[in-house]
Order: structure tokens, then C-alpha cells, then sequence
């Protein structure tokens, strides 16, 4: 009996389903993300029914599950062990996204080459290059007699049955959104499609332990392309950060259901691949400018690992009635907040000055820990002053003007010291947490300036020049 169709609108956003076109989403409350699409009775039987190669699970006991540490592929790349909480899990299902040509399919192709020569049977399945070229870019890579299979095709039930025939131990598929199932009549890459695949590969992985990742392009907010629902479907997804005209790459996890999402890894890109950035604190001040006003260091934290960021703080005359704000790597409203707070508590005037932050490296700071360093990168540059190469500084700043004390005081400490620092204002609230052994060991040989107001942290660095 043929198929029969109809004209049903997808919300881009959450893949809220709805018989009529919307102006708001009643799920998410997004606005004209409503699009039409055409499904068919086919894949909403496709979607409810369990394929033949893929096993039915049954109800278990806790108790019965087993579990051990060989439940993780070790990809032998520590920075993206690090983001996926220890490596692969097996049956895991991976999303990575990132902009065109930041190295999503590099660094998947260089964990296939790892990994098939430690035996591990690999399906790398790409619907966007042809088989010689990918033959080439791994060529490049260093993976002239890698024992990988490589399959290029968008057709899923293609896909399946290669994956129910070859029972690989990962596969990869690059990229989602040129994926297509001949039971919804939309186009590749539209929600329904999108929506479908995933599922699919979802159920692979889970019924048959397959470890997949799934390659997903972006739109210009930078979130990736289709549903919001393929987030919420997948186990991990991580994204791929960093400035083109950069060297450096940043990956970065958002949802991780095996590990933690505050960890980071730090990637070079070099002619030969992406290679691993072992300490990203002496990579970000290898350029670090000296003696000039209104460079500051800070120290940020993600997840186990402090990394040193060079803070450049410009502060001008204005030219113009208005004076000009400007924040790369930080948020633009807070910025403007703590010149706010450095006008009332400390008496300086930014009425008549422009003002310009700039995160050294591209990176961007996300925790309170750095408001400090952007106050007294903004004081020292409305000022002129020259705060010292060997001065760290961290600490959240209140309203009232009062430094708060930030988590992890001993861990940037310690980094500070190891990086060559002599010198760090901080917190005094956080002096308390030093008093335990690990706290003054990290604190042995470095001069610490305890701070409780924004005027106090003024002072010290107005002594200091």
C-alpha cells in the first residue's frame, strides 16, 4: 500500500511537533522557528518499531549489571580522554560540533587511526567526502596502513546494515545533517530527518554496545544546526571552540552523562593534525605583554585543570558625547557593571573614557573569579599604571565594592607559582581555606596579598609600582 503524507510544522528549535504553523513555540517560546515538512505514516511506524539486527533489551536487576574499567575505550589522546571523563564509553552515543573547518573531522579521523592500530575494529562513515579524500587527509595525518573501514554513503538503512554486517566497535558519522531515511519525505538535514537519524543511531548504540559520535554542523549563534531535542537525545556533547586565525583549539563539553562538564581540552593545530596542549597556561603567556598598563594575569578553572589568562584593558579619551564599550572574552553587561562599581567605590571617572577589554589568546572567562583582574586591568589603564609581570590576580567582585572569596584558591596558586609568579591579590576570605596543608604547601615561596575591598586591591597595586 503506498505511503500516505501530510504537512506537519517542526519547531527548529526544541522539535515541538504541531498541525499548524505558530508564531511562538509553546515548548521552548522561541519565536518564527516554525517550519513545514512533509512526513508519512512510514517513519512514525519506522520510529515505534525495533529493527531485526538489533537486539530487544528486557527488564534486569541492578545487582545483575555488570560493570568494570573495561567499559572505556583509552583513545590514547589525554586532552579528549580528559572532556569524555576517562574515553569512550562503550554503547555511548557523541556529539561534536563546531564551526567549518575548526577540526572536527581531523580529530575523529586521528582517533580512528589510534585507535584501529590497537585493533580496535572502526566504521567511519562520512556523507560529505568522497573515500580518496579522506585516504588523503589521513595520509596527512601520519595513517598510511591504518586497518579502519571507511564507508561514504547518506542512506541510513545503507548504514545500518553495513553496521549489523561489520559489528564495528565504533563507528563515526560525518556529519548528521547529510543523513537521510527514505521513510520521511523531507530533505536531508531538516528537523524530521535530523530527528530521525538520531533516534536510530540511538538505539544502535544502546541495543548493540556500539560507541558512535556523530559530527554535527552549527548555526551562526553557534549552537548546533537541527532540533534542540538531538542534544537532549545524545550522551555527551562536546564543542569545538577557537579563533581561526588562531593555532589553538578548545573542546569543550556542555552535557556529559560520564563525566564531568567543566573540564576542557587544549588542541594546536599544526600541519600534520591537532596535538595535544599539555600545559595551556605557558601556551596562552608564551606572548604576554610586559610593562604596559592595564595588562593583568588571572587565573581561570576548568574542571581539575587552572589555566593563566593575560587580561588587556584599554582605556581612552572619548571623542564623541557617548564613550564606547568594548569586551572580547568577557561578558560585554558585566564589564559594564564593574566599571560601574569602580566608579562609585573608588571614585574613578569612565563618564568621558572609552573602555576596551581584550582575553590575551581568544579564550573567554565564564567564572566570577576573573572580575577582580578586569577591575584592575580597567583602574590600571584609566590610570596608568604598570602592575607587575610576576602579580596574579583573582577574586569575584560584589556591588558594595567587597572582593568575594572563588573556589580552588590553592589550585591557581600553585599554578601561579609553578608558571614563576611571586605575587598574588586575592580574596581574604580565602585565606582561611589556605590554613590546611595542602593550602600552605601551594603557598610556600609566593608573597600573598590578601584583599577585602576593590579601594584595598587599588592600593596594593598603586605600592606595588
Amino acid at each position: 500500500m503506498a505511503k500516505t503524507g501530510k504537512s506537519v510544522f517542526f519547531c527548529q528549535e526544541c522539535g515541538y511537533e504541531s498541525a499548524k504553523w505558530m508564531g511562538q513555540c509553546p515548548a521552548c517560546h522561541a519565536w518564527n522557528t516554525f517550519v513545514e515538512e512533509k512526513v508519512t505514516e512510514g517513519a512514525a511506524k519506522n520510529a515505534r518499531g525495533i529493527r531485526d539486527g538489533v537486539p530487544k533489551s528486557r527488564p534486569v536487576r541492578l545487582s545483575e549489571i555488570e560493570s568494570g574499567s573495561d567499559e572505556r575505550y583509552l583513545t590514547g589522546i589525554g586532552e579528549l580522554d580528559r572532556v569524555l571523563g576517562g574515553g569512550i564509553v562503550h554503547g555511548s552515543l557523541v556529539l561534536i560540533g563546531g564551526d567549518p573547518g575548526i577540526g572536527k573531522s581531523t580529530l575523529l579521523l586521528q582517533v580512528c587511526l589510534l585507535l584501529s592500530a590497537k585493533g580496535v575494529p572502526l566504521l567511519y562513515v562520512s556523507g560529505e567526502e568522497s573515500a580518496r579524500q579522506i585516504k588523503m587527509r589521513a595520509e596527512r595525518l601520519g595513517g598510511r596502513d591504518a586497518g579502519m573501514e571507511i564507508f561514504c554513503e547518506t542512506d541510513l538503512d545503507a548504514i545500518e546494515n553495513v553496521i549489523e554486517q561489520k559489528k564495528p566497535g565504533i563507528v563515526v558519522i560525518d556529519s548528521i545533517q547529510t543523513m537521510y531515511t527514505a521513510d520521511v519525505s523531507a530533505a536531508p538535514g531538516s528537523v524530521s530527518q535530523v530527528r530521525e537519524a538520531c533516534g536510530r543511531l540511538l538505539r544502535i548504540a544502546k541495543g548493540s554496545g556500539i560507541s558512535i559520535f556523530i559530527v554535527g554542523h552549527v548555526t551562526k549563534e553557534g549552537a548546533v544546526a537541527g532540533p534542540r531535542v538531538l542534544e537532549h537525545m545524545v550522551d555527551t556533547v562536546l564543542y569545538f571552540e577557537g579563533d581561526h586565525n588562531a593555532a589553538y583549539r578548545i573542546l569543550r563539553a556542555v552535557k556529559n552523562r560520564f563525566g564531568s562538564t567543566n573540564e576542557i581540552g587544549v588542541f594546536e593545530m599544526q600541519q600534520d593534525g591537532l596535538r595535544e596542549v599539555e600545559n595551556p597556561s605557558e601556551f596562552m603567556l608564551h606572548e604576554k605583554t610586559k610593562e604596559t598598563s592595564g595588562v593583568v594575569v588571572t587565573c581561570q578553572v576548568e574542571g581539575s585543570r587552572a589555566v593563566l589568562l593575560e587580561i588587556q584593558a584599554l582605556v581612552t579619551r572619548s571623542g564623541f558625547g557617548m564613550p564606547r564599550r568594548t569586551a572580547a572574552g568577557f561578558d560585554y553587561n558585566r564589564m559594564n557593571l564593574l566599571i560601574a562599581v569602580l566608579e562609585k567605590r573608588t571614585g574613578c571617572d569612565f563618564t568621558s573614557s572609552d573602555a576596551y577589554i581584550n582575553v590575551a589568546g581568544g579564550i573567554r572567562i565564564f567564572e566570577p573569579a576573573g572580575d577582580l583582574a578586569i577591575a584592575l586591568s580597567l583602574l590600571s589603564g584609566q590610570k596608568d599604571l604598570v602592575i607587575g609581570d610576576d602579580v596574579m590576580v583573582f577574586g569575584e567582585v560584589g556591588l558594595a565594592g567587597e572582593i568575594r572569596a572563588v573556589p580552588q584558591a590553592a589550585l591557581r596558586i600553585a599554578e601561579a607559582k609553578k608558571l614563576g609568579f611571586h605575587t598574588v591579590i586575592l580574596p581574604r576570605a580565602n585565606m582561611r581555606g589556605l590554613g590546611d596543608a595542602a593550602g600552605q604547601r601551594s603557598a610556600e615561596g609566593i608573597r600573598l596579598i590578601p584583599c577585602e575591598t576593590l579601594r584595598e586591591a587599588a592600593a596594593a597595586i598603586r605600592k606595588g609600582q
